[in-house]
């Protein structure tokens, strides 16, 4: 069976969370530990193998003892774990998620979501909001904690993404002015504070294209770490009049497009890249699994 899982979601590792606190296991376990490192920028090294590119990993024995590091969890008795670092490895290339993500081994997919989202959450919490003392990594990198004892943990925000169509043979794809010329992609927009994913995407639809819908259905979620997303899919149908009415200042141009304009992709109309959860949801649509 075809896995359908958008690229992002699909970590198959064990997070171990309940070895965040277990100093004694970390001790034991570092000495064999893979690290990945990740430099300022969130590019981490590459290699080139028979089978593709994979992630260069390096022991625990060569990073310096006194580095802050991130328990990713473990995987077939292996613990994981991330680094902070220039790009001082022999690497063959040094690439972000974005570039490298869909081609990595399923393993190694599902790690580097998880270093690139912890690294991103620790440069953005180095002080409290709190007070505004700086902050230290504790418990295996999984919280941060200011000298007055605030405690900050890694949050997300949650996001809605769907795919409205007309209940036939119709949806919706649109343009955000500052993608690259021939970008289409499904609406999105994230969830406001005491709101329903649901409802988001009842009032992301109207606010962007002036549209009503119902018939809200999950399609499946994907972690966005650029930088602390999670991406909720949904489909939707249009209800009432399925005229648009464009918000300029949020869409450049969106227009309603029959499975097969959607699935020939002329130059003029290109479809997000396979790593994104929106990519999954217009194929299946395409293909029929979707209403």
């Amino acid at each position: 069976m075809t896995d359908r899982r958008p690229v992002l979601s699909r970590a198959v590792h064990d997070r171990a969370a309940i070895r965040r606190r277990d100093t004694d296991w970390l001790a034991a376990s570092w000495g064999t530990a893979q690290v990945l490192a990740v430099d300022p920028d969130y590019t981490v090294p590459i290699v080139e193998t028979d089978d593709g590119p994979v992630l260069l990993w390096r022991t625990a024995s060569t990073v310096d003892s006194s580095q802050e590091y991130v328990f990713l969890g473990e995987h077939d008795g292996t613990a994981y774990a991330v680094v902070r670092s220039a790009r001082d490895l022999h690497a063959d290339r040094w690439l972000g998620l974005r570039e490298i993500g869909a081609e990595l081994p399923e393993v190694e997919a599902g790690l580097l979501v998880e270093a690139i989202a912890l690294a991103q959450w620790h440069d953005r919490h180095l002080y409290c909001p709190r007070c505004g003392r700086q902050t230290a990594s504790e418990q295996a990198g999984w919280v941060r904690r200011c000298t007055q004892g605030h405690e900050q943990f890694p949050r997300t925000d949650p996001a809605v993404i769907m795919l409205v169509h007309d209940g036939a043979d119709r949806c919706i794809l649109g343009r955000q002015a500052v993608w690259p010329a021939g970008r289409f992609s499904i609406l999105a927009g994230f969830v406001e504070p005491g709101e329903s994913a649901e409802a988001a995407v009842a009032r992301e639809v109207f606010e962007e294209v002036g549209v009503t819908v119902t018939d809200v259905r999950y399609a499946g979620s994907q972690p966005w770490p650029f930088p602390s997303s999670l991406m909720l899919g949904f489909t939707a149908q249009v209800s009432g009049d399925p005229t648009l009415h464009i918000d300029e200042h949020e869409i450049a141009e969106a227009h309603w497009l029959t499975r097969s304009e959607v699935a020939e992709q002329p130059a003029y109309r290109r479809l997000p890249p396979p790593l994104s959860i929106a990519h999954r949801i217009i194929t299946d649509w395409v293909d029929g699994v979707l209403p």
